[in-house]
């Protein structure tokens, strides 16, 4: 699991997708949302602007991420 540091409060899914490396783009990140290839923290999400927050996790394509 990698972890992600960000400096703010919270980091918007399809933003943290974009510092993980997993999506160049945001309607990248936003087709692989609706497609169904994001969990967060164990749960399908079909949101692109859902706040993560310190602590969460998220999973896409086999990888999983924490919000540090």
């Amino acid at each position: 699991m990698e972890i992600l540091h960000i400096r703010d409060e919270y980091i918007k899914l399809g933003q943290a997708m974009k510092l993980a490396g997993i999506a160049e783009s945001g309607l990248e990140a936003k087709d692989r949302i609706l497609a169904g290839d994001v969990l967060v923290n164990g749960e399908p999400e079909l949101r692109r602007g859902r706040k993560l927050y310190a602590g969460d996790t998220f999973r896409c394509g086999g990888e999983e991420f924490k919000i540090g």
